[in-house]
Formats: structure tokens, sequence, C-alpha cells
């Protein structure tokens, strides 16, 4: 008699077991039953190698969605087309693109979706048919594109450094070279001579000046010596006084001529102090001599 009881209990528990398995599996198929869907094709012009069906789709990370097929456009080979299943709830912009992305080295692939402005409308189905979903280049292609226009670039570097370092150019660089030197001597030589001019006219200048204040000195000299002549003439005839008066003025006139030559030649020398290039460039222009037109007679009273 226990034995059969024993039985019974044992049978009510697995009866009971199944019963809440079937529940759980019924009421789990249910939810993901009520799951729905929307399809989208998303177009790529590179190779889907490591993307399989039912491969994940993910929003920033997150799992949205699966790939339900893959395959080539039939206009187009070059192109593969993808036909993916999203949550519907999951809002899929006009501004949402799909890219290829992997997991880290192991080579398999999934499919990346990216949205950027929060305002941008829905992409919604227009006359019954599946939207599409823009592309953007993988990761592997963008940095593909940046390393063949890296290597474009090299080769046309490397061309241009040919061309310059041609034999041809080498001999310009050292004629230019050459012909530089030979003008920085020549420079050289021509500043040494500068150098020496204006020394030698500073040294003049000061002769000059010297000459100058001689020449004034003598000039008051002979004026107070025709005075005293002309206050003394009283032992003297007429003729005589008038002769000497006559021939001091004329050396009166000399002696001032002999000034304004100096004052000119003291300006010369200046000029040639302050700009010495201009023996070489004339740079400046000269100031107008006596008898010249523009001539200043003041400027030499300085």
């Amino acid at each position: 008699m226990e034995s059969k009881i024993n039985y019974t209990i044992v049978g009510l528990f697995v009866v009971i077991l199944t019963a809440a398995l079937l529940s759980a599996t019924f009421w789990l198929t249910r939810q993901y039953g009520q799951q729905t869907y929307d399809s989208y094709f998303v177009h790529l012009t590179e190779s889907v190698a490591g993307l399989n069906i039912d491969a994940a789709v993910k929003y920033r990370g997150v799992d949205v969605g699966s790939v339900v097929k893959i395959g080539l456009k039939a206009d187009n080979p070059e192109v593969v087309v993808l036909l993916l299943k999203i949550l519907q709830d999951i809002p899929i912009k006009t501004d949402t693109t799909a890219a290829l992305n992997f997991y880290g080295i192991t080579g398999l692939a999934y499919i990346e979706l990216k949205g950027i402005d929060q305002n941008a409308a829905l992409l919604k189905r227009e006359n019954n048919t599946i939207p599409v979903i823009p592309s953007r280049p993988s990761t592997l292609k963008r940095i593909d594109q940046s390393l063949s226009q890296l290597a474009e670039k090299s080769i046309e570097t490397l061309e241009n450094i040919n061309l310059l370092l041609g034999h041809k150019n080498i001999k310009n660089v050292e004629l230019l070279l050459s012909e530089s030197k030979e003008l920085l001597k020549d420079l050289r030589v021509q500043l040494e001579g500068i150098h020496r001019l204006v020394d030698n006219g500073v040294a003049m200048e000061n002769q000059v000046a010297a000459t100058a204040e001689k020449i004034s000195a003598a000039s008051t000299s002979i004026k107070r010596m025709a005075d005293n002549l002309d206050n003394n003439s009283t032992g003297l005839s007429q003729e005589m006084t008038r002769g000497m008066r006559t021939n001091f003025s004329a050396l009166n006139q000399l002696l001032g001529d002999l000034d304004i030559l100096t004052g000119s030649l003291q300006a010369t020398l200046q000029g040639i102090k302050d700009s010495p290039a201009d023996l070489l460039f004339k740079r400046t222009q000269p100031t107008p001599g006596p008898g010249e037109e523009g001539y200043d007679e003041s400027y030499y009273d300085k």
C-alpha cells in the first residue's frame, strides 16, 4: 500500500512540473509573438564578409533587430542589398544611417544604426514599398580610403622631390649659389670702399669746418682793417683810399663765396655720411648748389 502511494505522489509532481514548464513556454512564446517589426532595406557598396543572416542590428550599441536577407542588387551586382527587421517602437528617421561594424578582431559583423537630428521626420513607407535606410562607409572602409589617399599623396610628393632634385635643377642651384657667393664678395668690397669714403669724408668735413672758421675770422679781420683804414685815411690820398676799399670789398666777396662753397661741401659730406648707399643706388635727391635751379642760400646758412 505504501508503494502505491509513493508512485502517486511522484506522478503528481511530474504532472505539475510539466504543466509549469508548458505554461512558462507558452508565456514566453506569447510575449515573443507580440513583438512587431518593421522591414527596411540597406544598400551597401562594400564587402559584407563576416555578416550572416540573423546577425544583430544595433542602434548605438542596443539590439533592435536582425538581418533577414542578404543579396545582390539585380541591376547592379556591385551593390549589396540587406533586408532588416527592426522593432516597431524604434524611431527610424530620415537622418538615420546604417554601417557595417565588427566585433573586435573576431571577423563577425553586425549592422550599426546611427541618427543625428532628434527633430528629423520618421522614415515611412511610400506606396506600400519597404523604405531604404541610407548607408555610410564602415570604419575599415574609411581607413582604407584614408590610406589610399595618403599613398597617392606620398607618391606625388616623391615625384615632385625627384623632379626638384633632378640633374638639371641641381646644376642650376649650384650656379645660383656660386653667383650669390660672388655677389656677396663684390658687395663686401663695395662696403669696405664706402666705409673708407665715409671715414675720409668725416676727416675732410672736420678740415673744411676748421678752414671755414679761419676764413670767417680772416673776413672779420679784413673788414675791421678796412674800417680802421677808413677811419685813418686822413694821411693818405683819396685815390689810394678808394682803390684799397675796392680791393678789400672784392676780397670780402671772395671770402663770402668761399664760405658758401665750404657750406655746400659740408652738406655734401654730411649727406654721404647719412646715406652712403647713395653712392651705389642713388636713393636720395642731391641738394641744388649755387647757380642751380632750386638753390636755397638759407640751407647753407644753417
